[in-house]
């Protein structure tokens, strides 16, 4: 069972990007590791849009901003997990409910959704690997399901470019370190 069926695997919105990498896993795995968001000057501006931080978007920034690692296995698969009230724009940090792995899964507040953002490796050679990301939400109750949808009608493109974005860096730099 891969983590996102562990974790969420009933949802309403659901994101799907792929790269195909020539790389190994293992090198893959440490540049998605290193992975730094902030690199890109279009994604500094989509997050102060949000009015996050820009100057550094990596993982440890991610967690602060109320991402939770809820599990990896090394070299194929990590997965993210936040758990809000996404659709307030502005001070979104105050509408996060902070959880441990099992507090995510065991969380059931109406009002909240759970979201998720999977990392996964495949490679049937060990040479090149396939890296896929998936977005999940889950929404409690019928009021959240609604302004998430309406959420997402405007946010989830962007979403889907800093994800492209990101699955693009990985590859730049797993690639690079091959060559070198």
């Amino acid at each position: 069972m891969s983590l996102l069926d562990r974790f969420l695997p009933e949802f309403q919105v659901r994101s799907r990007h792929q790269i195909e990498i020539q790389a190994p896993p293992e090198t893959v795995y440490e540049a998605l590791n290193r992975l730094n968001l902030a690199r890109s000057f279009t994604l500094q501006t989509l997050f102060r849009l949000r009015g996050l931080p820009a100057a550094s978007a990596t993982w440890k920034d991610i967690e602060k901003m109320g991402f939770v690692r809820l599990q990896e296995r090394p070299n194929r698969e990590i997965l993210f997990g936040i758990i809000g009230k996404f659709w307030i724009l502005r001070g979104v940090q105050g509408h996060l409910k902070r959880v441990d792995p099992e507090g995510f899964r065991a969380f059931s507040e109406e009002g909240f959704a759970k979201g998720v953002w999977y990392f996964g490796l495949e490679s049937p050679d060990g040479k090149a690997t396939s890296l896929s990301t998936e977005t999940r939400v889950f929404c409690l109750g019928k009021a959240a399901e609604r302004r998430f949808r309406l959420y997402w009608t405007l946010i989830g493109p962007f979403s889907g470019w800093i994800r492209k974005i990101a699955l693009r860096r990985v590859k730049e730099d797993a690639e690079s370190a091959v060559l070198k």
